[in-house]
């Protein structure tokens, strides 16, 4: 990152980003998340410290140990799913974007993984062109 963030302000812009977010340590242990209480995926702040598989369905498990593994050894930096998720008071099914992203330093030591989610349903709705202020 080029620049300097005071800590208030690099957390504004991390609760601000349109995307929701955890943080895994090395050890696939959760550090941290955004947007606690507007959460897809909400989970208990006693989750902070806890291993990341108790934080996943049981049907889910296998591919996230996989995908993590793979971040650990080098073989993979980035994964990318997306699912139907029912959300809201109607239950409407929404487009929910996936994405782990492994967490490297300069040299290429593992150090974490990123785990990003947002509903793109109506991104997906976009069509032509709107400029800015219009």
């Amino acid at each position: 990152m080029i620049g300097k963030l005071l800590e208030d302000e690099l957390e504004a812009v991390l609760e601000t980003l349109p995307v929701e977010f955890s943080v895994l340590d090395k050890n696939d242990e959760v550090m941290a998340w955004n947007k606690h209480k507007t959460r897809i995926f909400k989970r208990p702040e006693g989750a902070v410290g806890r291993n990341a598989r108790k934080c996943h369905p049981e049907k889910s498990l296998a591919k996230v140990e996989q995908i993590l593994n793979e971040m650990k050894t080098g073989k993979r930096d980035k994964a990318t799913f997306w699912i139907d998720l029912a959300l809201g008071k109607e239950g409407d099914k929404h487009k929910i974007l996936i994405q782990y992203f492994a967490l490297r330093d300069e040299t290429g030591r593992y150090l974490g993984c990123l785990e990003a989610s947002q509903d793109i349903t109506d991104i997906r709705k976009i069509t032509g062109e709107k400029r800015l202020l219009d």
